[in-house]
């Protein structure tokens, strides 16, 4: 009897080195040890030294290589048909220079909604708003700095906490944040074309 050898593969995996190695881009599930650990270092692919970028691989390239090598064992794909390989230079980790890079973007990310908030008070006239409130309320102008202007200002802090659902290294809740959510679509997106526009270039070469 054959023994089955499942072989799942991702939307995106990631490599440090030029030889590729199975169990490097794919998730491999086998009864029989020996033909799982034979496959974990089984080399499928040799990208070209030096050039770091994405490259697309298709699943059933690995089957056939697999199964060129395995006579007796039953290949099962499970997952994306075609999927992107990132080749990353693993000298480029820089830790200065990605910290740099998270206090620029967060930088910019403040200024940026700060601006946002300011003209939307701008527009809407929030100042003149308060003041209309409190006169209706009280009878009496407002200084422009009273109690809706403090609880609207904490309100504001409170819902960007509540609508990001983190607060420094923690989250409230184990949902995943809508910046998460975002970045993991735009992921998505990029490979998606990725692979779309390599699947056209071939086409085109046929």
């Amino acid at each position: 009897m054959s023994e089955i050898l499942y072989v799942q593969t991702d939307h995106n995996m990631k490599v440090t080195k030029e030889k590729v190695l199975l169990g490097e881009i794919a998730k491999l599930s086998c009864g029989d040890s020996d033909v799982l650990a034979r496959n974990q270092v089984r080399p499928v692919l040799t990208l070209p030294q030096g050039k770091y970028g994405r490259y697309v691989c298709s699943a059933s390239e690995l089957i056939q290589k697999i199964t060129r090598e395995e006579e007796h064992v039953d290949v099962t794909h499970i997952g994306e048909p075609t999927f992107v390989i990132t080749f990353e230079d693993p000298k480029e980790k820089n830790h200065i220079w990605s910290w740099t890079k998270t206090i620029v973007v967060g930088a910019l990310t403040f200024v940026g909604t700060a601006f946002s908030i300011m003209t939307f008070h701008t527009d809407v006239d929030v100042p003149r708003l308060f003041g209309n409130i409190y006169e209706m309320v009280t009878g009496s102008q407002g200084s422009g700095f009273g109690i809706l202007e403090i609880s609207y200002s904490i309100g504001i802090g409170i819902g960007v906490i509540f609508y990001f659902n983190h607060f420094g290294k923690r989250k409230l809740t184990q949902d995943p944040t809508p910046m998460e959510v975002q970045m993991r679509l735009y992921e998505d997106d990029v490979d998606t074309t990725i692979i779309e526009k390599a699947d056209r270039s071939n086409k085109g070469t046929q």
